[in-house]
């Protein structure tokens, strides 16, 4: 049924109308140069950067969720953070590998569809629109409702900078009001090209039986170990303050502590002494009881501080408490100690030694969490190498905090707000989703017989500078966004298309032409009103 004019828009056209305009964009996106792509992304990340304490504030209010000077840095290693990672790192000219006889054209993938989620809400934003953007992508964000308020404002925010620096409109858009309906038509619809999914785990298999490509991630729950050549004050430290960071709503952070029977005492002592408060048996039962009281986490806790957990669950802890460790004694799925708790509360596990510290690394990942990360605080070599090798994640973080570690904020792994857990974690991402996974490379492959020589490719490109702005998106007569003389917007561009042939020697005036251009932008329209 095709909508009604100035009537009530159906599920599967809001969807048409985004993904069409993200199509029209991508396509003019995919002919600017290196140069072009710069100006833009720069000029995004730029803004991003100015605003990442106004939305770092903005998405704690709106959730409730983390805290604010963490949120900030996690916005600013999204938006010029991404611009020093990757810069001379080129996604748009054509790479010649003169001794292979091959030339790679970069393909940009086309519409992304971003989904973010609650707990790393703008980051997330910025992180994902930033890489469409360097491999010359449209994306569109669709925003968890929880934080959809300060994403869908930050998105519109980077459209503007992004449009303003010569990108296509269109090139950034944001669900104003996402719903279950409308997230699943733009999922399914033939024109998203690739779907990032980052959230729970109903939302990544949600993407990947869309029918269309996408890079889902699982969820964390990650076991430190620490053995007994660890560093251990410097080790409580960092746990610490990992634990603690944002309140624990990045999946990198530590889930389960497990430390050799050697040096636990002592790691209790300097943790205490650095915030943290380990439970008796008593409170530790009644923190189970409160954040686990039908055998699920209760969602009450993600994100919040630890002082206010604990008055919840009755313990009595400093008011200057920024992390509660629960010690337990078996390491099975049954103990809910051993499951991940997206707030700053830490299981702790004694075990004799690091060979059953590493098993019982294993048992943890087996409850949930595979693929993703787990860390370690050791100064022998074999035992890391061990850990890495027999713990089914696919990033390990020796002697830093894994939140910040396996999301490469203080690692040389590349930052990222979207972790891939590879097979082992039923994900098609095995790294951190960086910029190369938005775009493919066509490969011209020559004759490989040294006698067949290929020509000179070095400098030549098939993109240009964009140096006047790209016509507007021309919306039907029968879109309330369109003007009210709607047919001069199919007019304009005509005449702009014209104009540009008679620069290469052709008649503009031609009623032809004229007509076969008005043919074609009918027919793209056309798509935006079937309902």
């Amino acid at each position: 049924m095709a909508d009604q004019p100035n009537g009530p828009v159906t599920v599967p056209a809001q969807a048409g109308h985004m993904l069409e305009r993200a199509r029209w964009a991508a396509r003019a996106f995919a002919s600017y140069s290196h140069g072009d792509v710069e100006r833009i992304v720069r000029a995004v990340a730029d803004v991003a950067h100015a605003h990442a304490e106004k939305y770092a504030e903005w998405a704690v209010r709106e959730t409730g969720f983390g805290v604010v000077e963490h949120k900030v840095r996690k916005n600013r290693a999204c938006s010029r953070g991404l611009l020093d990672t990757y810069a001379g790192q080129d996604f748009v000219t054509p790479r010649v590998r003169i001794d292979d006889k091959i030339v790679e054209v970069p393909r940009a993938a086309g519409v992304v569809l971003a989904l973010t989620p609650s707990t790393n809400p703008v980051a997330t934003v910025f992180f994902k629109v930033i890489l469409a953007l360097m491999t010359r992508n449209a994306v569109v964000v669709s925003p968890h409702p929880m934080a959809r308020e300060c994403c869908h404002d930050a998105a519109q925010l980077l459209a503007r900078a992004a449009v303003e620096a010569g990108a296509p409109d269109g090139i950034v858009q944001s669900v104003a009001e996402p719903t279950i309906p409308l997230v699943e038509a733009l999922m399914g619809d033939a024109r998203t090209n690739v779907i990032l999914a980052t959230g729970g785990t109903g939302v990544v298999r949600a993407a990947y039986g869309s029918g269309n490509p996408a890079i889902g991630v699982g969820p964390g729950n990650v076991p430190v170990l620490v053995d007994s050549t660890a560093d251990i004050r410097t080790t409580a430290q960092r746990l610490v303050e990992s634990k603690a960071f944002d309140n624990s709503v990045l999946c990198t952070n530590e889930s389960v502590l497990i430390v050799e029977e050697a040096v636990a005492d002592k790691l209790v002592r300097e943790m205490e002494r650095v915030g943290a408060a380990v439970l008796g048996a008593d409170d530790a039962q009644r923190l189970r009881d409160f954040m686990f009281p039908v055998g699920r986490l209760n969602v009450d806790v993600v994100g919040r501080d630890a002082s206010w957990i604990a008055q919840q669950a009755g313990i009595r802890v400093g008011p200057r408490t920024k992390v509660l460790v629960a010690p337990f004694d078996v390491a099975v799925p049954e103990e809910p100690l051993t499951h991940e708790k997206l707030s700053p509360v830490l299981g702790m596990i004694r075990v004799p030694d690091a060979a059953t510290g590493i098993a019982t690394a294993r048992a943890i990942v087996r409850i949930a969490g595979a693929g993703h990360s787990a860390a370690i605080h050791s100064s022998d070599p074999a035992t890391v190498m061990r850990y890495a090798a027999d713990v089914p994640v696919l990033r390990v973080s020796v002697n830093v905090g894994n939140s910040t570690g396996s999301s490469g904020l203080d690692t040389n792994l590349a930052p990222t707000m979207t972790i891939g857990t590879g097979f082992v974690g039923r994900s098609a991402l095995g790294e951190n989703l960086q910029p190369k996974h938005l775009v493919n490379w066509t490969r011209i492959a020559y004759n490989s017989d040294p006698a067949e020589a290929m020509p000179a490719y070095a400098g030549l490109s098939p993109w240009h500078d964009h140096r006047d702005p790209v016509p507007s998106y021309p919306l039907a007569s029968n879109d309330d966004r369109a003007p009210r003389q709607a047919p001069s917007n199919v007019d304009a561009l005509i005449d702009r298309i014209g104009a540009r042939t008679a620069s290469n020697g052709s008649s503009a005036d031609d009623a032809a032409f004229r007509e076969q251009v008005r043919r074609l932008v009918v027919e793209e329209l056309s798509h935006l009103i079937k309902g």
